[in-house]
């Protein structure tokens, strides 16, 4: 699901119910409307009328697109023109030239719920033969010739608290599903669209764990999350969101959310925000700008074709050249831009460099980032060397509390992490990223170092 609503270039229509093969014909959507207001509307109607049931169409295509309801369960295409399900589109008919003119001056104009972001899904009905609990055609005609202009009739139907969407932008449709599957480890916006859905799922379904850090890192938590949602839905329980996992997430979310009726819960702000900016350029700064930093930062130690840069937090032309150079060597469109697909390659590369190395390399230093966020809840390996970074580190600075090297990140964990982060000015959330795993290492290495004495060195106490 899109982020907020758009207008899309075209629309594919289905031409007939969605379970039965029929043809499918893709088509501008100031078109499809053209046409669906042709078939469903009298051009001699007064034009609030008209108006009002071309904006109630253009809501509920929208609300189909933006919910992708169709995509979400397998079929390729938007809609259809099954009058049962949706609205009545006819390949090849006529157009009248009212109506035309109207919808080329609307269609960019949708009506929404007050404090909501999706497209209401403006159900209707003729009125005559059907009723419905959205609007009545046949109705709205009658209002107009009471003199009510088209956002009157359509508050008589929808109520007071709708208002109209205007100049929304027209793009592309682009699927929602993530270029790469999302597993242990990634994160982004992604991610946190996962996260919040699977919570909101959970109220209904409480077999599946509440995520308890809602933050775009895919940890254990989430993966956990994942798996057992897979599980009851029959999907493979791998605990990685795949195109299968993904759409049956949005699916599920959908319905409980009721997006796609007149008594929707509706979607917020809030339950789409994001968690990290879609693109970083030149002149950008910040915390997200230094997690690239440090990607490029360590790549640049192994690809040669990467210059060498600084940690500063500001994108720069020394990040603009580092950027452009990694993606001229991987394949991609060296603009010098931070997107989606750069920083999934980048992320990629790094990870399989990590990979790459053999553990004693780092005999006598900390490891870098391992490439999974840890957080509360979180067991394994990384788990118990973070546990020994943070002891070491605590022997020092002793606003640290020491934990046991257990493996498990528990309670006392998580308190260590934050006092770490406190320490050092790093936001006190008690994950552990890139960024704080980083300042842990540094810290950890300078420390170490520092304490090792070579050969013939006075080692700087008296030995007995």
């Amino acid at each position: 699901m899109p982020e907020l609503p758009y207008i899309p270039e075209t629309i594919t229509v289905h031409l007939g119910p969605p379970n039965v093969a029929a043809e499918n014909v893709t088509v501008s959507f100031p078109d499809y409307i053209k046409n669906v207001a042709s078939s469903e509307i009298y051009p001699t109607w007064n034009e609030s009328a008209i108006r009002a049931n071309i904006l109630a169409q253009i809501s509920y295509a929208l609300n189909r697109v933006y919910t992708e309801y169709y995509r979400s369960q397998n079929y390729d295409f938007d809609i259809t023109n099954s009058t049962s399900v949706d609205q009545s589109f006819a390949k090849g008919r006529d157009i009248f030239e009212n109506i035309s003119q109207i919808v080329d001056d609307i269609f960019n104009v949708y009506i929404r719920r007050r404090g909501n972001i999706e497209p209401l899904f403006a159900q209707y009905c003729n009125g005559t033969t059907t009723t419905c609990e959205g609007l009545s055609q046949w109705g709205s005609q009658g209002l107009a010739e009471q003199g009510l202009d088209s956002v009157e009739i359509l508050r008589r139907y929808y109520g007071d608290d709708i208002e109209l969407v205007t100049n929304t932008p027209v793009e592309g449709i682009e699927i929602s599903v993530p270029i790469r599957a999302l597993r242990r480890g990634s994160s982004g916006n992604d991610v946190l669209q996962v996260q919040t859905r699977l919570n909101r799922i959970s109220t209904n379904y409480p077999a599946i764990p509440k995520i308890a850090n809602v933050n775009g890192f895919f940890g254990q938590t989430t993966e956990d999350a994942v798996r057992r949602f897979q599980e009851i839905f029959n999907l493979t329980p791998d605990g990685i969101v795949g195109k299968a996992t993904w759409y049956k997430i949005q699916f599920i979310y959908n319905g409980i959310k009721r997006l796609n009726q007149l008594d929707s819960e509706g979607l917020t702000l809030s339950d789409v925000s994001r968690q990290f900016p879609g693109v970083l350029r030149e002149g950008d700064s910040g915390d997200f700008v230094r997690v690239i930093q440090l990607l490029l930062a360590f790549v640049s130690q192994y690809e040669e074709s990467v210059p060498p840069l600084t940690v500063s937090g500001y994108y720069g032309p020394e990040t603009t050249a580092a950027v452009r150079s990694f993606q001229q060597t991987y394949g991609l469109t060296p603009d010098g831009i931070l997107g989606e697909q750069t920083y999934s390659q980048l992320y990629d590369v790094y990870e399989r460099i990590i990979e790459s190395i053999p553990p004693e390399q780092f005999a006598d230093t900390a490891i870098p980032f391992p490439g999974t966020e840890l957080q509360l809840g979180d067991e394994g390996e990384d788990v118990a060397l973070l546990q020994e970074y943070l002891n070491f580190i605590a022997q020092t600075y002793t606003e640290i509390p020491t934990v046991e090297v257990t493996g498990v990140f528990g309670a006392d964990t998580d308190a260590a992490v934050i006092a770490f982060q406190n320490l050092f000015d790093i936001n006190p959330s008690g994950i552990v990223g890139i960024l704080t795993w980083s300042a842990i290492a540094d810290i950890y290495t300078e420390l170490r170092l520092g304490n090792l004495v070579s050969p013939t060195q006075f080692p700087g106490y008296t030995v007995g």
